[in-house]
């Protein structure tokens, strides 16, 4: 097989793979790290041996010298390197990404080695679009080539059955990244519900600029009245209640929101009660109402063993009544779910122990619907800091339902995007269920780990890269992509809510204000009228 190529930048040289191979150059025309090469070779396909074109990435560049040797003294170099004696040579070891089959769009891996002796090139743009773009009904537009800014990089909307993660310490960019893949979802009918303790998605349905953009109709914030909220509703736009009615829950949802245990019968006895009181009285009651019964029923009990029994149950009465999270009616799922739409469900301000339960209920309510088929349309959760509702070890109410869904959602139509900075604090079971990962920049050695540990196809050299990527760079792994590949997350067309301060100027204005406070202070003190006495 001939080889020869006028643009070829080296040769293939030593013991070449399937799999890697290393490839001499010039000190000129060497590529640099993370570049794109390709070599042809012959493969067997569909029970034919054929030429193909493989795709491969420079994980590392070398040069070296036999005379230039470490032990030699520094004048013997200089006289070595002024009679051009160095005898330089330049490598470059790549990573096999596969090549494309010849009649489908479909990417394999080589079963052959590479030979040694064949040239190599630069990987011709052509070649890295027919990698990483997809029809116009599948796309998903993430962004372009880290080292080939020119090459626009798609993802797969199929893979996202196959559960995703965004992975990436505090400000690498993942909320930024979501948000992107968030408008991509939107644009093309996508159902999305966010879940959204810090408010980072609050603002979707404003533009970079903070006006509205022509999809802000179909981008709802829902916000339980007990959240303080981080924006305005002025700020927000389609800000709604999402709230839960106390009095539709049945009774076994309340002693597992309460934590009564299934032993402490007479407990549950009495709670029972007063429930059939309240429900026989009113349509519509709260955890303040069961307070109520249970505190009237104590006042008027004689037996000590009915004191301590209404003194128990109002102590778990009292613990769901702080929750504040209960009111008269429920918000409709049908105004949650609906094709087309971003929902985001801001929990900002909430507790802990509120956010838990409200997030546990709406997944599950969520389940319970696509698991009826009352609801046709795939529903992408968008679930953030992740860390926090599905930890190693601690059961919170909603650690149970995402291990569901993570497990058995792609069934049904429920299909999870999870995001954190600590991939280490995940339950291992639902992150090793992403099958595809948007890595960003991560330095944290047993959050590497934990990586490593969820995916087959981060190589060691993938993960060497982490720590240094810039804000907004990620790798890519998994269904969502042909190929592993490292994007530029491209610019987000929606306004971002969980940005950080801009610290200088907020100090600037902390010394405008008190630069103001003090003229007003020195002018009160001009004018106020003088009570004091003159001295001699």
């Amino acid at each position: 097989m001939s080889t020869t190529r006028s643009d070829a930048i080296g040769l293939v040289v030593g013991e070449a793979t399937s799999t890697s191979f290393v490839l001499a150059s010039t000190q000129e025309m060497c590529p640099s790290r993370l570049d794109y090469v390709a070599v042809r070779s012959r493969e067997l396909v569909d029970g034919s041996l054929v030429n193909v074109e493989i795709l491969a990435q420079v994980e590392r560049v070398m040069a070296s010298s036999d005379a230039l040797k470490q032990l030699i003294n520094y004048d013997a170099l200089r006289r070595i390197k002024q009679a051009d004696l160095d005898d330089l040579r330049n490598y470059a070891a790549a990573r096999v990404l596969g090549y494309l089959h010849p009649s489908r769009d479909e990417v394999l891996i080589p079963r052959r080695s590479i030979i040694p002796g064949t040239e190599v090139q630069i990987a011709p743009a052509s070649l890295l679009d027919s990698f990483y773009s997809y029809s116009e009904d599948e796309a998903i537009h993430i962004g372009n080539l880290i080292t080939r800014s020119e090459v626009d990089v798609s993802l797969d909307v199929s893979g996202f059955r196959r559960h995703t993660a965004i992975i990436a310490q505090t400000g690498a960019g993942k909320s930024y990244c979501a948000g992107v893949l968030i408008e991509e979802l939107l644009e093309r009918g996508g159902t999305v519900l966010v879940i959204d303790p810090h408010a980072d998605y609050a603002l979707i349905g404003m533009d970079s600029e903070g006006a509205r953009h022509e999809l802000s109709n179909r981008c709802l914030i829902f916000r339980n009245p007990a959240s303080t909220g981080r924006y305005s509703e002025r700020e927000v736009g389609n800000l709604e209640d999402y709230t839960i009615a106390f009095a539709d829950l049945d009774n076994q949802e309340i002693f597992d929101i309460a934590n009564v245990h299934q032993n402490f019968t007479r407990i549950r006895d009495t709670i029972e009660n007063a429930l059939r009181i309240l429900r026989s009285e009113n349509d519509f009651f709260t955890p303040e109402d069961l307070v109520g019964n249970l505190q009237t029923q104590l006042d008027a009990a004689t037996s000590q063993r009915e004191r301590t029994d209404l003194q128990s149950a109002l102590r778990y009465a009292r613990a769901m009544a702080r929750m504040r999270v209960f009111a008269q009616s429920s918000t409709s799922m049908d105004r949650i779910l609906a094709p087309m739409q971003v929902s985001v469900l801001d929990l900002s301000g909430l507790d802990s122990i509120s956010t838990d339960y409200v997030v546990s209920k709406l997944l599950r309510d969520v389940s319970s619907l696509l698991q009826a088929g009352d609801y046709s349309h795939p529903v992408f959760l968008v679930i953030e800091e992740a860390h926090n509702f599905i930890p190693p070890e601690a059961n919170t109410r909603s650690s149970s339902i995402i291990k569901r869904i993570a497990g058995e959602g792609r069934k049904f139509g429920a299909f999870l995007v999870v995001i954190s900075q600590r991939p280490s604090k995940i339950h291992p079971d639902t992150l090793s269920q992403c099958n595809s990962q948007i890595i960003m920049k991560l330095t944290n050695p047993n959050d590497q780990d934990a990586i490593a540990k969820s995916s087959e196809m981060l190589s060691r050299d993938l993960l060497d890269n982490l720590p240094g990527f810039n804000p907004g760079e990620a790798v890519v792994l998994g269904p969502i992509t042909k190929a592993p590949v490292m994007i530029k997350i491209r610019e987000r067309r929606t306004r971002e809510g969980g940005a950080d301060i801009n610290v200088v100027e907020a100090l600037r204005a902390a010394r405008r204000e008190a630069s103001i406070e003090t003229t007003v202070d020195q002018d009160r003190q001009r004018t106020e009228p003088f009570d004091g006495t003159f001295g001699e």
